[in-house]
Order: structure tokens, then C-alpha cells, then sequence
């Protein structure tokens, strides 16, 4: 383990190949079987709320009246998460011209539409943030992320490197650079 300020983070997320590659998985993080969708902090409910509306062009029917009937945030106020379609793909994803699913609302946001791009679990992934009374980050990738091993290795990325603009969003640029700058020393170069 390795403490970065008061983060506490898995040693994985630092050494382990990693850059996804959305040809080879079709954006398979955004609609794999089972369990839930995307934890929610408490803190985006509302910024989601804002963008709802702005993500509907991008949405298909099929999601837009699951949304009607479910609703797009689940589980109770300390454990919410986006609304899944029957256990699988999220209420938000969109598949593109190459059958690759994506978000709704980071296209709105990209798009210049919306403030808020998409949740901070969905925009870290495969790092997971649990609390142990502070900040844990921990490497949980999916037998899906394969191809994201072998584009990390082509491409000598690292899964602290592929999620760099998530973890500056969630922890600040400061907090990325000291992140950074343990990562080169403990590999013996400078920073």
C-alpha cells in the first residue's frame, strides 16, 4: 500500500499495464452483467439531476422509458448508483456507429451541453474508491478490461496514467504530481 497525502492507494493501480481500448471492448466497463451500476457520491445526485435532461438526444427509447418506470438512480441515500437495464447496461449508454457503448452524458458534456461529464466512479475506472475513514483506491478491473492489459503494455500505460484526468478531478493536480512524483522515485529516476 502506498499513502499519498491521506489516500491511501493499492500498489496495482501504480505497476499494473493498463489503457482501455474501446475497439476491442466495445465499452464492455458500461454494460457488464450483474451486481449494480456506477456507485454515486451523495455530492453528484444533484450535478446528475442538471444533466438528466441534456443526455436524453443521445438516449434510445428502450432507455428513455426504463428511466420513466425505474428511474436513473437506485439504492438507498449511502449506497446510490446509476440505474441499470435488467442487470446489464447502464440507463445512460448509447451505443455508437461501431456497436461501442458510451455515455450519454459525458457525450452532452463533451458536447458542450452539460457541466457534469459523468460520475467520478464511472470516470476512474477500474480504480474503485472505498472509505476505510479516509480514501481508499484499489485496482478492481473486469475480465472485460483484457484488451486494456495488452493496449497498457503496447503502449506503457499504467492504470494511475490511463485514468490521469479522473484522479486530478477527484484529488487535484497537486495530488497527481505527488502521485506521480512517487512513482518515479520508487523506480529509481527523478520526478
Amino acid at each position: 500500500m502506498i499513502l499519498i497525502e491521506d489516500i491511501l492507494i493499492d500498489e496495482n493501480i501504480i505497476s499494473t499495464p493498463f489503457s482501455c481500448d474501446l475497439g476491442a471492448c466495445k465499452g464492455a466497463c458500461c454494460t457488464i452483467t450483474g451486481g449494480e451500476g456506477a456507485p454515486l457520491d451523495i455530492s453528484e445526485v444533484e450535478l446528475l439531476q442538471k444533466a438528466f435532461s441534456h443526455a436524453i438526444p443521445y438516449l434510445s427509447q428502450n432507455s428513455i422509458e426504463y428511466i420513466e418506470k425505474h428511474g436513473y438512480i437506485s439504492g438507498a441515500e449511502n449506497d446510490l448508483s446509476v440505474t441499470c437495464i435488467d442487470n446489464k447496461d447502464c440507463v445512460f449508454v448509447f451505443y455508437d456507429e461501431h456497436h461501442i457503448a458510451k455515455c450519454a452524458l459525458e457525450k452532452s458534456y463533451f458536447d458542450g451541453n452539460s457541466l457534469f461529464r459523468k460520475p467520478i466512479s464511472c470516470h476512474l475506472f477500474p480504480i474503485r474508491v472505498k472509505n476505510f475513514g479516509g480514501d481508499y483506491l484499489s485496482f478492481s478491473p473486469f475480465e472485460e478490461c483484457k484488451p486494456a492489459y495488452n493496449h497498457g503494455i503496447s503502449t506503457h500505460t499504467n492504470s494511475y496514467e490511463s485514468v490521469k484526468e479522473a484522479l486530478i478531478r477527484a484529488y487535484g493536480e497537486d495530488w497527481y504530481m505527488e502521485l506521480r512524483n512517487y512513482v518515479k522515485e520508487t523506480e529509481g529516476g527523478t520526478p
